[in-house]
């Protein structure tokens, strides 16, 4: 088996996602911080750019969406702490 550099970049990606959702879960990483939405659209960004190479519609397109409402959530935290600061 080869490991392609595409391959590396969507395993970088899947890293990203994985170990943000894990340190929400064990309450190491606030959702509501825009470092957390910020990591996931990264992370489903790289993932996209892995499946330019080897494409996948249905991981395409969750991953499209994946992306799309991270950077919603990306939005909506950097406008509260926006507010938070006023």
């Amino acid at each position: 088996m080869t490991v392609a550099p595409s391959d590396i970049i969507g395993i970088v990606g899947v890293a990203l996602i994985v170990v943000t959702y894990f340190l929400s879960q064990i309450g190491r990483m606030s959702v509501t911080e825009p470092l957390y939405p910020a990591l996931n659209a990264v992370g489903s960004l790289l993932i996209l750019i892995s499946l330019a190479f080897t494409m996948n519609i249905a991981s395409a397109a969750i991953e499209a969406f994946w992306l799309l409402i991270s950077a919603v959530g990306l939005v909506r935290a950097l406008t509260i702490g926006r507010k938070k600061n006023d």
